[in-house]
């Protein structure tokens, strides 16, 4: 898995080098067989999950062979360290603020060049709050990509898991939507607050109940993330049959 990981990491660094390369430096990913917890910081509540961030990467050493960092990262959406992270969480509980001229431009150059969001609504909202300012503002970051619901047959069902299922904290919808760049879900957005199953307080108690299938929801919740940061960071390899036996074994 590593290897493959890191000719995935390859290839995009090549992209970012070719796209953002200045005379003297050129910027790109890092060690994309890394898993590094990065939250967005954006104009509004942003850092309402990151004991949910911590928990995923947790999980992810404890259940995969992927090398992490524990800590949640934050990342302005207008830093230039947007183009070293794999991947990128975005959220709130309420209506996002209109971004930036700079936000929105930095968040295009990165999802164009191989960077990948993962957005949750930490509200649960359908066409109010985070739901109806995401959406509104990523028109203007992709104004060229329509959002479509992933089908149950897409790879980020199968990189780690299998899965016929896309729980959070609530299940208010099916499915998730993806904004997609060529073949690359570059934008994975889920309304069910997936990073809401994980979050834990202070204590190590979960922070919030999971309705309506409570534990079994949210292992399949647990399970939903470490895929999409899978396919973070190895894209869609695992869209090959040559991964079915395994993949078979691993389910039994």
């Amino acid at each position: 898995m590593r290897s493959t990981s890191m000719s995935r990491s390859v290839t995009r660094r090549s992209l970012l080098g070719a796209a953002l390369a200045a005379p003297a430096v050129a910027r790109a990913f890092g060690d994309a067989s890394r898993f590094i917890p990065a939250v967005a910081q954006h104009g509004g509540t942003w850092d309402l999950r990151a004991s949910g961030l911590r928990r995923l990467a947790w999980e992810l050493q404890r259940r995969t062979s992927v090398e992490v960092v524990l800590e949640a990262r934050a990342t302005p959406l207008d830093s230039p360290k947007l183009f070293e992270l794999p991947f990128l969480y975005l959220s709130s509980d309420r209506e996002l603020p209109a971004f930036t001229p700079a936000q929105t431009e930095n968040l295009r150059r990165y999802l164009t060049f191989g960077g990948f969001v993962f957005a949750d609504a930490n509200d649960g909202s359908a066409g109010t709050g985070f739901d109806a300012s995401f959406r509104r503002e990523l028109a203007k970051v992709l104004p060229q990509v329509q959002p479509r619901p992933l089908p149950a047959t897409h790879v980020v069902f199968k990189t780690f898991f299998l899965l016929d299922t896309a729980p959070g904290r609530l299940l208010n919808v099916a499915q998730l939507d993806a904004w997609t760049i060529g073949k690359r879900a570059a934008v994975i957005y889920s309304q069910n607050d997936v990073m809401g199953a994980l979050a834990r307080d202070e204590s190590g108690s979960y922070e919030f109940e999971v309705t309506p299938g409570g534990e079994r929801q949210r292992e399949y919740a647990t399970r939903l993330a470490i895929n999409i940061a899978m396919y973070a960071l190895c894209l869609d390899y695992k869209d090959d049959g040559v991964h079915i036996l395994e993949i078979m074994r691993r389910r039994r």
